[in-house]
Parts: structure tokens; C-alpha cells; sequence
């Protein structure tokens, strides 16, 4: 959506940045009666929010089950992906490892808070999942393959999220070049979520490195990122 980010409050007086905040509610008094100062509206998607874990790693640490944790980590990253935006302030902003992080917690800890057993080898990437830095994210040699479609998924739905809002940056900043790439994004994500992320973990890696690279084409005008993006969605057909 386009916001005016800098807002006032019409009952104190405040002002604060709507970027920074996410809420048009008044820091200082709470009053919800505020007014944009700005003369131009700016496209924005992005709100402030944390991947917290601790509650799960707490669970886990008073001795929960593996598949309470597992339900627990799926409800925090759920509510952290929500509404998870891309664009700040006008600005573009990269696809992180810690929205991959968060989309695959909530598909592999949903998955495994429906087994009736977790495995060793669930077990250990679960973990890996949780007590990691929110910032990185396991190799793909390291996922079990009961778990391959949820990471699967898990990445196939972050990219498209990531699509969706390429296209409202590229409404406000044409670039023929990216638009030839956005088709094949959508095509292949829209494939490997009609097959619930049953995928190699391989092309759900390249989809991943495709959207970066084709951010790096469009934030620093690396026209071989551009190439790669398109090398690499081409490898997937």
C-alpha cells in the first residue's frame, strides 16, 4: 500500500514514523486520530516484527514433547510471517534467511506436530531449526527426506510472497528485463505448491537464489545477477 510515513497526532501533537512503528496508533497517548505530513504517498508492505523463539525454546527446555515444541514454533513463525512485507519506505528489501527461517518452522514444525512419532533425524533438524541463529538456515544436505516437501513448500511459498510484491516495486519501477523473469518465477512456484513442495531441495535452493539475484539486479544494477536469475529458473525447466 502507499502510506504517508511520517504521521502526527491530532490529539498530542506526537510524531513518529509509521515505518518504524507499523501503527497509525499515537506512541506517546494511543490515540488513533493521526494525519500523514508528508505530501506524497510512499509504497510500503514492510512491518517491524521479530522471529522470537524463545517461548518454543523454552518448551523444549521444560521438557515438552518434540511435537508440542514442533506446534509451538509453527505458531510463532506463522503470526511472524503474516502480513510480511518486502518494501520499506519505497525501498526494496532482499529475501532474507530469517523469513526462510520462519516459513520453514511453520511448515516443518506443522508437519511435525502432526506425526505421531518424530525420528532421529526429525528430531535433530528441528533443532537445528530452533536453537540456530534466526539468520541461517541448515544446508540442504542436512533435511531429512520426510521433511524435503515441507522445505519445499516452505520455500516455494516465501518466493511467491517475495513475487507478489516484486510486481508492486516494478508497477512504481518499470524494468523490462525483471518482468521477462517474474513469468518463470511464478510458473515454477505455482508448480512446486500444486505438489505440496514435493520438489528437490536442489531447484527449491535455486528458486531462493534466483529471487536474490534478481534483487541485486534491480537495487544494484548487476545486469549478470540478471543473467544468473534467468540461468538458474531455466535449470529448473
Amino acid at each position: 500500500m502507499k502510506i504517508r510515513g511520517d504521521r502526527e497526532c491530532k490529539d498530542c501533537g506526537t510524531r513518529w514514523a509509521y515505518y518504524e512503528t507499523g501503527s497509525v496508533e499515537c506512541p506517546s497517548c494511543g490515540s488513533l486520530r493521526s494525519v500523514g505530513v508528508e505530501d506524497e504517498r510512499t509504497l510500503h508492505t514492510a512491518s517491524p516484527r521479530t522471529l522470537d523463539l524463545t517461548p518454543a525454546r523454552e518448551e523444549l527446555e521444560a521438557g515438552e514433547s518434540l511435537r508440542r515444541v514442533a506446534e509451538r514454533a509453527a505458531e510463532i513463525a506463522r503470526e511472524f510471517a503474516r502480513g510480511y512485507g518486502f518494501i520499506e519506505a519505497g525501498e526494496l528489501q532482499p529475501l532474507d534467511d530469517r523469513y526462510l527461517t520462519a516459513m520453514e518452522l511453520r511448515h516443518v514444525g506443522g508437519e511435525l506436530s502432526r506425526t505421531r512419532a518424530v525420528d532421529e533425524a526429525e528430531e535433530f533438524y528441528l533443532l537445528a531449526l530452533l536453537q540456530g541463529d534466526v539468520g541461517d538456515r541448515p544446508d540442504p544436505e542436512t533435511v531429512p527426506s520426510s521433511l524435503a516437501a515441507a522445505r519445499g513448500l516452505a520455500y516455494a511459498t516465501a518466493v511467491d510472497e517475495y513475487r507478489s510484491d516484486l510486481r508492486q516495486y516494478l508497477d512504481e519501477h518499470p524494468d523490462p528485463g525483471a518482468d521477462g523473469v517474474l513469468g518463470p518465477f511464478d510458473t515454477h512456484c505455482k508448480r512446486a505448491r500444486a505438489l505440496d513442495g514435493d520438489i528437490p531441495t536442489t531447484d527449491a535452493e535455486r528458486l531462493v537464489a534466483a529471487a536474490r539475484e534478481l534483487y541485486r539486479y534491480l537495487v544494484d544494477g548487476d545486469e549478470t545477477a540478471l543473467l544468473a536469475a534467468e540461468d538458474r529458473l531455466e535449470a529448473l525447466a
